[in-house]
């Protein structure tokens, strides 16, 4: 992994493993397939496939002649009709989470007034010799507006995640495709004032771009480029705001949060969907102790583990993206040149650099 400084060509930090790589990029269908084979392994289960939740409700009230109180079960409706009662309910529903609305569990935070431009590229196979790394590098330029990053997929494709204001994300995803692989190369080749004047064009990037880099040539000359973007897939184009959300807590009773629905993090770290993972591994853990001590698993006082084990840490998480987010955000010469000088200094730091490589890749 690369990451250097648009404002200064000579700060730069790079990650490297020799024994295994740091982390792997996969495509979100791929993670489906293999959970939904996964599910065919275990005990019997029920999967309502086109079905949507229709509501979520309280349990019904408490009954003389009923045998066990399900008051406090949360009753799902799907869109059939169909009602479900959940000792436990598990919200893994995004950011504007149903399921935490019903619980009446509130958040905290702040948009970031930046959207994150996504796309799929296809690399050039010219650029460097057959035995290059650049393939499995991934490449993280710091630029006033936001960052832009280059994940390796297989094959000779990567995914591109580019963070800017809303406004020059509408005109990225509003160039036709040679245009906007244009601008993607020269988000990682030019200077800043060379792309505001490029993303102002309504088109004719492609021509740009080979005078500008004729003529101002390329300034992180020192700092290993990816392979140039070739194209980009159809369709795959997309933007999202950004925001900063933390849940006040991920559990209420009968309620476990994970994942976007408990947090929503910048994707400057590409952390996101690691939380949410370690989110998931957490609560199958305290679910799995509470049933071997004959315990409630909806119970508040059991899922309180969840909550003490990952609110803290995915508050740690969020606390140093968000300030990552901000200090590279400030284009003032001084603070420019003290973050250029951090950055090379952790770039020296041997322990430094292999906590970071860990928490990067999830570990």
């Amino acid at each position: 992994m690369r990451v250097w400084d648009g404002l200064n060509s000579s700060s730069s930090i790079s990650f490297s493993s020799v024994s295994s790589p740091i982390a792997t990029m996969t495509e979100n269908p791929n993670l489906q397939r293999a959970l939904l084979q996964r599910l065919t392994d275990l005990p019997p289960f029920s999967l309502f496939e086109s079905a949507k939740v229709a509501s979520i409700e309280p349990g019904p009230p408490e009954s003389s002649q009923d045998l066990l109180d399900l008051s406090s079960y949360p009753t799902v409706t799907l869109s059939s009709g169909q009602k479900l009662l959940a000792r436990l309910l598990v919200g893994a529903d995004g950011l504007s989470s149903p399921v935490r609305k019903f619980a009446g569990l509130q958040t905290r935070g702040w948009d970031y007034e930046r959207h994150g431009v996504v796309a799929t590229l296809k690399l050039a196979e010219d650029d460097f010799p057959h035995e290059r790394n650049d393939t499995v590098t991934a490449f993280q330029r710091f630029l006033p507006s936001g960052p832009i990053a280059l994940l390796a997929l297989p094959g000779n494709y990567a995914t591109l995640v580019w963070t800017t204001t809303p406004e020059k994300a509408a005109k990225l995803k509003a160039l036709a495709n040679e245009d906007f692989v244009a601008m993607v190369n020269a988000g990682f080749r030019l200077g800043n004032v060379d792309l505001d004047y490029m993303n102002n064009m309504a088109s004719g990037q492609v021509d740009e771009l080979n005078w500008r880099s004729s003529v101002v040539g390329v300034p992180e000359a020192g700092v290993q480029m990816p392979s140039r973007a070739e194209s980009v897939q159809e369709g795959s184009v997309a933007s999202f705001p950004l925001r900063y959300r933390q849940a006040d807590s991920y559990t209420s009773s009968r309620v476990a949060l994970v994942g976007d629905a408990a947090h929503t993090v910048h994707p400057l770290a590409g952390q996101g969907l690691n939380m949410g993972l370690a989110d998931v591994k957490s609560l199958a853990t305290t679910i799995e102790d509470t049933v071997k001590h004959g315990g409630d698993i909806g119970d508040e006082m059991y899922l309180s583990k969840y909550n003490r084990e990952m609110w803290m840490e995915n508050n740690r998480m969020l606390g140093v993206t968000d300030k990552l987010h901000k200090l590279y955000s400030v284009g003032w010469g001084p603070l420019v040149g003290v973050r250029s000088l951090g950055l090379n200094l952790v770039d020296k730091m041997g322990p430094v650099k292999g906590w970071l490589m860990k928490q990067a890749g999830g570990v």
